[in-house]
């Protein structure tokens, strides 16, 4: 294994570089529709995640904090999602 990827901020870093990647390349073909959108919206959850675990060190914090600041992570994509899909929805049906 390469010494950069034994550090777990240097893995961290290189996994949302390439999750900025994947989103850029999803969005800039031109994809469109629920499916992206949704694709769009796991990829900044997993991206949250590893920034709330590895960069706000959370990772071997106690659970409750743990549970807390991932089920607001949570809550608020599932919130933007059920925004999106309604938006989405209500545009079709127009």
């Amino acid at each position: 294994m390469p010494e950069i990827l034994r550090n777990l901020n240097h893995r961290t870093w290189l996994l949302l570089t390439l999750a900025t990647a994947a989103t850029f390349t999803v969005r800039a073909d031109g994809v469109a529709g629920f499916a992206a959108g949704f694709a769009t919206l796991a990829i900044a959850c997993f991206k949250g995640r590893l920034v709330i675990l590895d960069f706000m060190e959370l990772r071997h914090a106690p659970r409750v904090w743990r549970a807390v600041i991932e089920g607001w992570l949570l809550l608020v994509s599932l919130l933007v999602l059920a925004v999106y899909g309604y938006g989405a929805l209500g545009s079709a049906g127009a």
